[in-house]
């Protein structure tokens, strides 16, 4: 069955780096476009980064444009998430999801989705 296992998150301070990953098993990662999306009590669900079947397209929400980075590896079925600068209104549980075609902005357009690595930025 189709498995996305986020990890990577944790406690780091204002302008810290984190490294999110998301390992996929059970479908042909190659073939589905990738997201990162982040959920916040305040704010809801938030798409944030998404990247094509093949890493050739990718995009990125406006608030994190510039800091953030968002990378695979289908050799390893691993998806990616660089994020630098980072700022308290970063916090969020932060998900990763697939779905076949291109990048959507719309996240009902996902098929499956992982339970979530939580970040946390506070001095």
């Amino acid at each position: 069955q189709v498995q996305l296992v986020e990890s990577g998150g944790g406690l780091v301070q204002p302008g810290g780096s984190l490294r999110l990953s998301c390992a996929a098993s059970g479908f042909t990662f190659s073939s589905y476009a990738m997201s990162w999306a982040r959920q916040t009590p305040g704010k809801g669900l938030e798409w944030v980064s998404g990247i094509y079947s093949d890493g050739s397209d990718t995009a990125y929400a406006d608030s994190v444009k510039g800091r953030f980075t968002i990378s695979r590896d289908n050799a390893k079925n691993t998806l990616y998430l660089q994020m630098n600068s980072l700022k308290p209104e970063d916090t969020a549980l932060y998900y990763c999801a697939m779905k076949r075609g291109t990048i959507a902005t719309i996240l009902g357009e996902y098929d499956y989705w992982g339970q979530g690595t939580q970040v946390t930025v506070s001095s």
